[in-house]
């Protein structure tokens, strides 16, 4: 901390607060920043931390100087929420730490926290999904695809039929939003909807076990949101134009399918099956480097220090004593050693799917179920605001043309 104080100037440290009131923001806005690297700290007295004031100074000059025009790019939050803050010790649900959640509550509750209904039940047992009278056909037509595009083609048979989810009203979203979530926990599995906890559920068709279903069911807590990533936003998108609950978390499948969004968790999946096999692990990875192939389900913008939820999710494999949480530590090591990354969820994912043994695809089905707790909270902010959200365009393309004179028509001239 050297030339470093605490008066204001170049080179000097400020408060949480002070750098909070200078940027005119909240402090989870501010942990954001950091965790992104926009905003440096440094240790202050006992356990606070000091912000660096010519970095907030910087970030206040940006702001000033693009406006919105890197809002989107890992730059300045777009949306107020009160869904879920990000900060170095990972994510946290309306104040709660999501980590300790995951490792002590049910999915039900972390639902209810997020959905804010915990004076009501929105799983109540009648609460089941509807569907309509092609399901049947649907159902079997769908059986041939990966468990994340089953979900995509046949959410809309219980979308046309579930007249419920056209009010839109908090409590409404929330009892729509556990019928989503029961059907897609049975799209995933091919069983019938049930009244049971969508861990038990995936975990009774996995065979998974008691053990199983505790990590399951960790899993989906860990993921159940994370703020305005690009799925969340598709979501608030979408709801925004006050479509049905179904349509937004459609939406949100979509874009979580994408290849740098969770489509990484499949490929991080594949990357640890294949290393695996390689007799020498370390040439391995030299040698995918060398051809410039990254190892995906490493590194994260938003944890310099490596993905919190990532740690604890192989922290729990390992207390349950996973051969496949053993065997992919030296991977994990070298993969780190040769770039500096540490894990992220993607890779937590796929060690858990290889420890559980389900199918190609199922741990990306694992992350979308997750993934749609907290677009369903995300549906009901957007809906409470009543703004459609609708950003403008810094166009870039050519000045517009002059209208060519029509042939023969001289100009106007005045008497």
């Amino acid at each position: 901390m050297t030339g470093l104080n605490f008066e204001h100037g170049p080179g000097s440290l400020l408060t949480a607060a002070q750098a909070a009131t200078r940027l005119e923001v909240s402090l989870p806005t501010l942990y954001a920043y950091v965790s992104r690297g926009m905003i440096r700290s440094e240790p202050g007295p006992g356990r606070e931390r000091r912000y660096r004031s010519e970095d907030v100074e910087r970030l206040i000059r940006r702001r000033d100087r693009n406006g919105a025009a890197e809002a989107l790019d890992w730059g300045a939050p777009v949306l107020d929420s009160a869904i879920t803050a990000v900060g170095p010790e990972g994510p946290s649900y309306r104040g709660r730490d999501a980590l300790r959640l995951a490792r002590d509550a049910s999915v039900r509750d972390v639902a209810r926290l997020l959905w804010q209904c915990e004076e009501a039940d929105p799983f109540a047992v009648q609460n089941l999904p509807v569907l309509d009278p092609g399901w049947p056909r649907a159902r079997d037509a769908a059986q041939h695809l990966p468990p994340l595009e089953r979900c995509l083609a046949l959410l809309p048979h219980a979308a046309a039929a579930d007249l419920g989810a056209y009010d839109l009203s908090p409590a409404a979203a929330a009892v729509t939003g556990a019928r989503i979530l029961r059907l897609l926990a049975a799209i995933m599995t091919e069983r019938a909807p049930s009244a049971r906890p969508v861990d038990a559920v995936l975990a009774d068709a996995w065979h998974a076990g008691a053990k199983g279903r505790q990590l399951i069911r960790s899993a989906i807590i860990l993921c159940a949101d994370h703020e305005l990533n690009v799925s969340a936003f598709t979501v608030r998108c979408v709801a925004s134009a006050a479509a049905s609950p179904y349509l937004a978390v459609a939406a949100g499948l979509a874009a979580l399918r994408g290849q740098r969004h969770g489509g990484m968790t499949e490929r991080a999946a594949a990357f640890l099956d294949a290393v695996l096999v390689a007799p020498d692990v370390e040439r391995e990875i030299a040698e995918r480097l060398q051809r410039g192939d990254v190892p995906p389900g490493f590194g994260h913008p938003l944890y310099a220090g490596g993905d919190p939820r990532a740690r604890l999710l192989l922290d729990l494999l390992s207390e349950a004593g996973s051969a496949a949480a053993e065997a992919a530590r030296p991977i994990a090591a070298a993969v780190s050693a040769a770039t500096g990354r540490a894990p992220n969820i993607d890779w937590a994912l796929g060690v858990l799917a290889r420890h559980l043994r389900i199918a190609p695809g199922a741990a990306l089905g694992l992350f979308a179920l997750g993934r749609s707790i907290g677009w369903i909270a995300h549906i009901q902010e957007q809906y409470a605001s009543g703004r459609l959200i609708r950003p403008r365009a810094r166009y870039v393309g050519p000045a517009r043309a002059q209208d060519p004179k029509p042939a023969g028509v001289e100009p106007h001239s005045p008497a």
